[in-house]
């Protein structure tokens, strides 16, 4: 039996994965990745890259993505607290495209967001601090690095004013953005 349980999110190919969760007296134990399992799923298996990062509260990171060539699937979970989990469609040919979900994702629920190419992924962090944890299926490659700005969406983001990057804060509005996808 597959210890991995997909929701879908309403966005094509983007699910929720919801692990097994095993909790005793010594705490908990969540596993986050397992390529049998996952190819049975028909997700995919092979990722290039891993990376976290640790933000206090209120902190926007995002909306990014990776354009063609070098567009890339995630698979990102919260190890650490708890986050407020957004991805956008920028698939022009998608029967979600434009589309908005978000989800929370933390320590204590174990889920996971498998984020398919084409889609601009952010999180927001709900939690006096958190740890993001994202596979990536390509290396990152600073010349397809690309993103749109967080409150160009069709989303009410928790906070009119989150701690965001310079850089973040610098992307083109969706509506500017020459889509590649």
């Amino acid at each position: 039996m597959n210890p991995f349980e997909l929701a879908e999110t309403g966005i094509e190919g983007c699910f929720e994965i919801k692990p097994r969760v095993f909790e005793d007296q010594r705490g908990r134990f969540v596993k986050l990745f397992h390529r049998d399992y996952f190819n049975e799923l028909g997700l995919e298996t092979e990722y290039e890259e891993e990376y976290y990062s640790v933000s206090p509260a209120r902190v926007l990171r995002g909306l990014h993505f990776q354009v063609p060539p070098k567009a890339h699937i995630k698979l990102v979970s919260c190890v650490q607290g708890s986050i407020l989990d957004v991805v956008c469609d920028l698939r022009k040919e998608s029967t979600s495209f434009g589309r908005v979900f978000t989800t929370e994702l933390s320590s204590e629920q174990g889920t996971m967001l498998y984020v398919p190419e084409g889609l601009a992924h952010g999180f927001y962090v709900l939690s006096e601090f958190a740890t993001f944890v994202s596979m990536n299926s390509k290396k990152f490659a600073p010349e397809c690095d690309k993103g749109i700005r967080w409150d160009s969406i069709p989303f009410n983001w928790p906070d009119k004013a989150p701690i965001v990057s310079e850089k973040d804060s610098g992307m083109v509005p969706l509506e500017e953005f020459q889509n590649p996808f």
